[in-house]
């Protein structure tokens, strides 16, 4: 589990990206509210360095925080102390009984853990149904084939102390997206490299809304989080698990 969103990618992504865990957060409330959970536990699959789970907390919710990455762990921890965060894989980990589970910024892609296929993801959401309570709600995001045209891209981007440089390349026949991922980040003196390879297996938002239906969530589909606009190619899901037996 040490393999994924080590310490130079966990600190990058933390301090650099952390704009799709704040702008989706003021939908996700809402959306919360909408559905009359105004407290109790959330689960987060794929909490990363705990962003959304600080607002959440602020917002009188219990939370259950699961990441594959210690070091992305190690930061949560430091910022949410009043959270519970443990280090699993989304698709082993047991899923506590809860009000809603969230995960957000296409972490159910992630081919990180070699058991993940269609029939863990089958079986994730399965165990998601059973844990939620009547009338719970499952937000999740999904990335869709087709965002990198043509099907190879590069791009850099940098802060005071780092710099990180992502070679995207899509295979549409096997509906896989790899990201190769060069860090620099600059400790004491010098600057510290490290690279690491994700490979994301693609689906579409209505691939993803069947297979719910099927298990019995009632299921939108959405392209946004509020006036969050999602990059093409990115859909929102929202799954409730229906208020009855």
């Amino acid at each position: 589990m040490k393999n994924w969103y080590r310490e130079n990618l966990a600190y990058i992504h933390d301090v650099g990206f952390s704009d799709f865990a704040l702008k989706s957060f003021p939908d996700i409330l809402n959306t919360l509210h909408n559905h009359n959970i105004n407290q109790g536990l959330i689960v987060e699959l794929g909490c990363g360095s705990g962003l959304l789970a600080h607002k959440l907390v602020a917002a009188n919710y219990d939370i259950l925080g699961i990441d594959i990455s210690p070091s992305m762990i190690n930061i949560a921890r430091q910022r949410v102390p009043q959270a519970e965060f443990k280090v699993a894989s989304l698709f082993k980990t047991t899923i506590t009984p809860c009000r809603a589970v969230i995960s957000v910024s296409e972490c159910l892609n992630y081919l990180f853990d070699p058991d993940n296929n269609h029939q863990s993801l089958t079986h994730l959401f399965e165990r998601v149904y059973q844990a939620l309570e009547l009338g719970g709600v499952f937000i999740c995001d999904f990335l869709e084939p087709g965002e990198i045209i043509p099907n190879k891209t590069q791009k850099f981007r940098e802060g005071k102390d780092w710099v990180v440089m992502v070679e995207k390349e899509e295979e549409p026949h096997k509906q896989k997206l790899t990201r190769r991922i060069i860090t620099f980040r600059k400790v004491g003196e010098y600057y510290r490299r490290d690279e690491e390879v994700h490979q994301v297996q693609l689906y579409s938002a209505k691939e993803i809304s069947d297979l719910m239906s099927q298990l019995g969530f009632k299921v939108e589909i959405k392209h946004s989080y509020g006036t969050f606009k999602l990059p093409d190619n990115h859909a929102v899901i929202v799954a409730y698990k229906p208020n009855f037996k």
